[in-house]
This record gives structure tokens, C-alpha cells and sequence, in this order.
């Protein structure tokens, strides 16, 4: 079965719980498997790499980690604010996510 989240890749999101709480960023990818999503800039962790032939010296590398879907919320672009989602027809007949803040579609 194919999962549908509330949110898309390129999304401008906040974090709602979590270490991050209170944080925006722009989503980079999705892990429907994990449920996650990589949002640019947030949930830094640091990984220790052993030396090989690329990198000879090894060392501690930052990197973007998974952060879980339902800890996320969608920024609708007209207010700014975090705001919950829905699906409904637009006016070509279509099925499109809309803003149940405002009422407005999303893109």
C-alpha cells in the first residue's frame, strides 16, 4: 500500500515537537518507509568516518537527519503560520491539498 503524508518535497515546514521545536526549513527528501523527512538545516548529527581512500584522514562529519512526519507541520505561504491540511477539487476538477487554516489551495 502506498502512504500519502501531508507533506511534499520542497515544502516549507515547522517542527512542532522535538528537539528542533519551533524551527522552519525547507524539506530535502522523504523516507515513506521510516516515515521521515531530511528538512534542510535541522536535526544536525554527527558522524564519525573511518579513513579511506576518498578521505584519508577520516574524521567527524555533519549531516541532516530524519525528522518524523507527524512532528512536522506544513507553512501555508499566504500567512506564514503552520497549518493542517486537506485534500478537495479545485476548480479543473482535480484532487489538491488546501490550507484548512485560510481555505486557500497549497501551490
Amino acid at each position: 500500500m502506498m502512504k500519502k503524508f501531508h507533506i511534499k518535497k520542497g515544502d516549507q515546514v515547522k517542527v512542532i515537537a522535538g528537539n528542533e521545536k519551533g524551527k522552519t526549513g525547507e524539506v530535502k527528501s522523504i523516507s515513506k518507509e521510516k516515515d521521515r523527512a531530511i528538512v534542510e538545516g535541522l536535526n544536525i548529527v554527527s558522524l564519525h568516518k573511518k579513513p579511506n581512500a576518498s578521505n584519508p584522514n577520516g574524521g567527524i562529519e555533519k549531516k541532516e537527519a530524519g525528522i518524523h512526519i507527524s512532528n512536522l507541520a506544513l507553512i501555508d505561504s499566504a500567512t506564514s503560520e503552520a497549518t493542517k491540511t486537506g485534500k478537495k477539487l479545485n476548480e479543473a476538477g482535480k484532487l489538491q491539498r488546501y490550507s484548512k487554516k485560510t481555505g486557500e489551495f497549497i501551490k
